[in-house]
């Protein structure tokens, strides 16, 4: 359930919906799975152009989306499940479904989840340092902050968080946790800052800590290998897969699995980005890119290599 103090309404808004929506082509009778549900912004789009005869499935490892994405899709033929998304041949073939006509991931940390400081993403407002998607998950970023050694989390911070001065920041921890456990994201943020030697930039320090500790916690870039290597599987031929990454990490582990499969062509030579006028009203977009690709049909030539397969459009109705 959502805490009482929460308005009722998200205030999430989906990246690259329209790119979305074209290039997954939803039709009457389409099954799409939406594997990071969230706010229920884009399975409500989708589900719109499935009926009739189709219906969206919506995974999600955090119970609050979910709830978020009942009110966001209710009348529409969404069924929602908690679960992560590299679960998602299991729950197809718990609903006996062989294959579906596309899927859909958007990599990024909801708005609304930002906004729940009791969830410890943001360090706007002081919270607990938790960071999990799933609150039933067994490690917190407390967990990790205080009890791994300094050089652990410094190779932490540098792979995950492209962190330069991730030593000296791992240095600070472990001298500041000696005193006293560092139990939240306004003190972690401030123990950050003051590790980072001359002015900082555009960009809060704390930013890059933090996402390399929220990657860590869930297991996130585990998650996406583990979907990546199923697609095959899971999508129909003539099926796609449209995944939207927010950071190099993603976004280069996405590209290969999609160059590096044969049973998939690339349908976006290059990431599709938001345009400027989704920019200007949806600040978050900008590091939003979108790359899809199709299953080929078992009866068709195994494809050309990447670099001179042509770039295809949406499909037509």
């Amino acid at each position: 359930m959502l805490p009482d103090e929460l308005p009722l309404s998200p205030v999430h808004q989906p990246v690259l919906l329209n790119e979305v929506v074209e290039w997954l082509s939803p039709r009457p009778g389409s099954v799409i799975v939406d594997g990071t549900a969230g706010a229920g912004g884009h399975a409500a789009a989708l589900a719109a152009k499935v009926q009739p005869g189709g219906r969206v499935i919506g995974l999600d490892r955090d119970p609050q989306m979910l709830a978020l994405a009942e009110r966001t899709t209710h009348g529409l033929p969404v069924t929602l499940i908690h679960a992560p998304y590299s679960d998602t041949r299991a729950v197809l073939d718990e609903a006996g479904i062989e294959a579906v006509d596309g899927i859909l991931l958007d990599l990024g940390l909801s708005s609304d989840q930002l906004r729940w400081s009791e969830r410890g993403f943001s360090f706007a407002a002081p919270g607990p340092l938790d960071m999990r998607f799933d609150p039933e998950g067994d490690v917190t970023a407390a967990d990790l902050v205080n009890s791994l050694k300094a050089d652990e989390l410094a190779d932490l911070f540098f792979q995950l968080g492209e962190e330069r001065h991730s030593r000296r920041i791992a240095r600070r921890i472990v001298e500041v946790r000696k005193v006293e456990p560092i139990t939240t994201t306004d003190r972690l943020a401030e123990i950050v800052r003051r590790s980072i030697p001359g002015k900082w930039g555009p960009i809060d320090p704390a930013t890059r800590v933090f996402q390399a500790l929220r990657i860590a916690v869930n297991d996130e870039l585990g998650h996406l290998e583990s979907i990546l290597a199923d697609l095959p599987d899971i999508l129909r031929p003539g099926g796609r897969a449209a995944i939207i990454s927010f950071h190099s990490l993603e976004d280069r582990r996405v590209k290969n699995a999609f160059r590096n499969e044969s049973r998939l062509l690339v349908l976006t030579r290059k990431p599709l980005v938001a345009t400027p006028q989704e920019v200007a009203t949806n600040p978050r977009s900008r590091s939003a890119k979108l790359r899809v690709a199709e299953r080929c049909s078992n009866q068709v030539e195994p494809p050309e290599p990447p670099n001179t397969r042509p770039l295809r459009g949406p499909r037509k109705p």
